[in-house]
């Protein structure tokens, strides 16, 4: 199978944390489970703290894992829910960078997924 990924490196820096975001189509929940076993490829993406992810099927509704960031596969579900984007996946990673975000972190995913709506081309 080939995985057409989309991936924008160092969006974001917050207070050592960094973040990138990855995107590709899916009709599937086994394509999903393949693009992040792809994106997770790259050492630096499998050992990052988070690849959190969201998309919404046009025949099944919306999927989600938050990979222990709480709530930021939800920001996802409803960016792409606004935008009415269907059957892509979107992937946000973040390694720690040693400090708390708080809910800063949910704009830095909220940023991250904007760039990836902006940037994007179909």
């Amino acid at each position: 199978m080939f995985i057409f990924m989309i991936t924008f490196e160092n969006i974001i820096s917050d207070r050592g944390s960094k973040y990138s975001v990855s995107g590709c189509s899916v009709s599937n929940k086994l394509e999903i489970k393949n693009a992040i076993k792809f994106l997770k490829t790259k050492k630096k993406y499998a050992k990052a703290t988070h690849n959190t992810w969201a998309v919404i099927f046009s025949d099944e509704g919306a999927i989600k894992s938050d990979d222990g960031e709480s709530g930021a596969g939800l920001v996802i579900v409803r960016m792409l829910e606004r935008k009415g984007i269907y059957d892509h996946l979107v992937v946000v990673t973040r390694w720690f960078g040693g400090v708390q975000l708080g809910g800063d972190r949910f704009r830095r995913v909220q940023d991250c997924v904007r760039y990836y709506f902006e940037n994007y081309t179909n």
